[in-house]
């Protein structure tokens, strides 16, 4: 494997990359033209750390928590898709490229997470050693303790669909600042974008059947499907961003833009270990 051409991807994805090292002449005396593939994730992991301020360690432990987030998701939706009448004919396709979407999302963290010499993170239960991504259904309780029959009603399973999504949205968002400036962040963006999509999927749905809030596309304030996510969407009322009031603003009419429309214009970031409290209820021990 050619070093400079890694070195020409990181700078595609980031032109400033060798202001923050001490160029690129300096960069290849210090780690030499060509490097041992078995040496790339060294190399990588202190390329990252010099041009980004971040080890090796934080970022793997971002990777594999958004991971297993993506096992999550890909096992719902896998098990959905194969329980045969949950699902009516009209959605199925839609939900197996949700399916196809996460899986791919598992290989990506698990290509990325070795290459910056990481052990990808493994849901317990894991019974298929020989499967990038396997599907391990095993590991989760989608019923939340029973209080849910997401693969025997659609509507339960339409509604956590939209939390599980939403509430991914916001783990990527904190998670993506780890990234920021980095060949990385863009890729995680998309991702983000992707999961958003699903999201609106899931409330178009939930929309056209009835649902109780009439779920917009979007976020709107703090509105859950049913209280017993609040958490899940705790913040999203939130107003003000870098410390400016939307609210206090005028919009195309010379009106104030109202409270709906500015909190539902950004999407609020969630903090891991929120979140990772929030998902415990649907992991077994």
């Amino acid at each position: 494997m050619n070093f400079k051409n890694i070195l020409h991807e990181i700078e595609k994805n980031d032109p400033e990359v060798y202001e923050k090292l001490s160029g690129r002449r300096d960069v290849l005396k210090s780690f030499g033209s060509k490097v041992a593939v078995v040496a790339l994730p060294v190399v990588l992991g202190s390329l990252f750390k010099k041009a980004y301020g971040k080890t090796t360690d934080v970022v793997v432990d971002s990777l594999n928590f958004m991971l297993e987030l993506e096992y999550i998701e890909y096992t719902f939706y896998r098990t959905a898709t194969n329980t045969g009448g949950l699902i009516p004919a009209k959605d199925l396709a839609g939900f197996k490229t949700i399916e196809s979407h996460e899986k791919a999302h598992i290989q990506f963290f698990i290509d990325t997470i070795i290459a910056a010499g990481g052990t990808p993170f493994v849901p317990k239960h894991y019974s298929h050693p020989t499967t990038n991504a396997p599907y391990v259904p095993a590991a989760y309780d989608f019923t939340k303790g029973g209080a849910y029959a997401p693969f025997a009603n659609y509507n339960h399973f339409l509604m956590l669909a939209q939390v599980f999504e939403d509430t991914g949205v916001r783990a990527y968002n904190e998670q993506s600042s780890i990234f920021w400036g980095s060949a990385l962040y863009t890729q995680l963006q998309q991702i983000t974008a992707t999961e958003a999509r699903h999201a609106a999927h899931a409330r178009l749905i939930r929309r056209n059947l009835g649902a109780v809030e009439v779920p917009a596309p979007w976020v709107t304030n703090d509105i859950a499907p049913i209280t017993d996510f609040l958490a899940n969407y705790d913040g999203e009322q939130n107003t003000k961003q870098l410390d400016v009031e939307i609210t206090a603003l005028k919009g195309h009419k010379d009106d104030n833009i109202p409270r709906l429309s500015a909190s539902a214009a950004f999407d609020e970031p969630l903090n891991k270990a929120t979140v990772v409290s929030l998902m415990k209820p649907f992991i077994l021990p």
